[in-house]
């Protein structure tokens, strides 16, 4: 992969970016893919856009988006006020899963926290993606917290 690139998405990338959050048995029950992209993500494209805090981050190869994430960086008074990244709706093509490329994302990623100053990396998965569980892990991440939510 070594023509992979990392960059901060832009507006044209929102269609590829909303079929991968789509394409996993998860994605595809709450994502909406149609010939024309719902107005609700470019909504959200353009709050995260105008926002210094996020980054929608797309890997790039040969030059097509075969992955993506959200970077949010969350000041704190935890940690002795330590910042935190998270790293949200991380995503792999699916021609592209198991090659390495979502390991270089996540090394990417940290690597973005650590220029930041984080003291910290969090992130969440899904229960059901036994899986990405295992594949974090791998990385050095540790479930040491439970996760909820609530949908509103």
């Amino acid at each position: 992969m070594t023509d992979l690139i990392f960059r901060s998405a832009l507006r044209a990338d929102v269609p590829a970016i909303v079929g991968l959050l789509a394409d996993d048995p998860i994605g595809s029950g709450r994502e909406v893919v149609t010939e024309e992209v719902d107005a609700a993500y470019w909504q959200a494209f353009d709050a995260l856009d105008g926002d210094p805090r996020n980054t929608v981050v797309v890997a790039v190869l040969d030059g097509l988006v075969v992955g993506t994430m959200q970077l949010v960086l969350i000041p704190s008074l935890t940690r002795r006020g330590g910042l935190r990244m998270e790293i949200e709706g991380v995503r792999v093509a699916a021609g592209h899963r198991g090659a390495g490329l979502g390991r270089q994302m996540i090394a990417w990623a940290v690597g973005e926290a650590r220029a930041a100053g984080c003291a910290l990396v969090q992130l969440t998965t899904d229960k059901r993606r036994a899986e990405a569980r295992r594949f974090y892990e791998s990385l050095g991440f540790s479930a040491t917290h439970e996760g909820m939510k609530l949908s509103l």
